[in-house]
């Protein structure tokens, strides 16, 4: 297979963790912890027991002390409009997906989200970035779809909110553009496969093995990626849902202690704000952020 090669753009990203230079993100005003999914009603669920409450002011702080990390780190932040119907859109990752060749719009499965698209239309046209696709065949969602590397995307799907049908839409137009890409079934308890893998690094990968299938791991360490491992505890928390800022940089969270020791230990520079409201809420700063524009690593 011949060398896969990107010619640097305003907008695009050729992978998920060279140096970050745009993210989209959102405003999260009107923001409530509603049942949004197996994160959320498992919050909800158990509050009598853990005592968890909901706090607006608390989680705006804790959304602002995360923006500060993108801008203390260089990174241009964009913003989706705050709108309070669509009240949990400013999960940017979910609604659009960017690819080297444009946004791809995706088509959202939660009543409360279905109409997420409109804001990320919206944005795109605004800001004149071209829009690649738009997902049609079935439900698909942002937080699954994965570029590990240039040439190389990984696409997941629950059934709750990516579809296979969806999956195996966008995974095609990946395809037909070149690249390889591998689609593969996940538990519901992850969401997304945000929630099982995301790059770090050239060739490695903070994952919850222990969670995928047996065949991904084998394709993955057939392809030389080695992994930085996350226990299911901590996953299904959203252990595994970090944003690489490049150059050894990266935007975890304060949850995830055991992880952020083994990434220090590698030599990573660890941002990891609080954002425990987003957390229980269904949602990591993966989750949060939708990578607009990336250098070569």
């Amino acid at each position: 297979m011949n060398a896969i090669t990107f010619e640097p753009k305003r907008w695009g990203i050729p992978n998920d963790y060279g140096p970050l230079k745009d993210v989209l993100l959102g405003t999260p005003s009107h923001y409530r912890w509603i049942d949004a999914g197996p994160i959320t009603m498992r919050t909800l669920n158990n509050q009598e027991h853990t005592g968890f409450e909901f706090n607006l002011q608390t989680a705006m702080a804790q959304h602002a002390e995360m923006v500060s990390v993108f801008e203390s780190n260089g990174v241009n932040c964009h913003y989706l409009d705050a709108d309070e119907v669509l009240h949990r859109n400013f999960f940017a990752r979910d609604s659009s997906a960017m690819s080297p060749w444009g946004a791809l719009i995706c088509h959202m499965q939660l009543k409360s989200r279905r109409a997420d698209y409109v804001t990320a239309i919206r944005f795109y046209q605004e800001n004149e970035i071209p829009i690649w696709r738009y997902a049609t065949a079935g439900h698909f969602e942002g937080g699954d779809f994965n570029i590990l590397e240039p040439g190389f995307v990984l696409i997941g799907y629950c059934g709750e909110r990516s579809e296979r049908a969806g999956s195996e839409q966008v995974a095609q137009w990946v395809r037909e553009q070149g690249w390889e890409a591998v689609v593969a079934p996940i538990s519901r308890d992850f969401v997304h496969m945000d929630g099982l893998v995301v790059p770090l690094a050239p060739k490695l990968l903070v994952a919850c093995v222990d969670a995928m299938e047996e065949w991904l791991v084998e394709l993955l360490r057939g392809r030389g990626f080695e992994f930085v491992e996350v226990g299911y505890a901590e996953a299904k928390n959203l252990g595994v849902n970090l944003v690489s800022l490049g150059n050894d940089r990266v935007l975890s969270m304060r949850s995830s202690r055991d992880l952020n020791a083994r990434m220090r230990a590698l030599g990573f520079e660890v941002f990891d704000p609080e954002m425990s409201m987003f957390t229980l809420g269904g949602g990591g700063v993966h989750c949060l952020s939708q990578a607009l524009c990336r250098e070569e690593a």
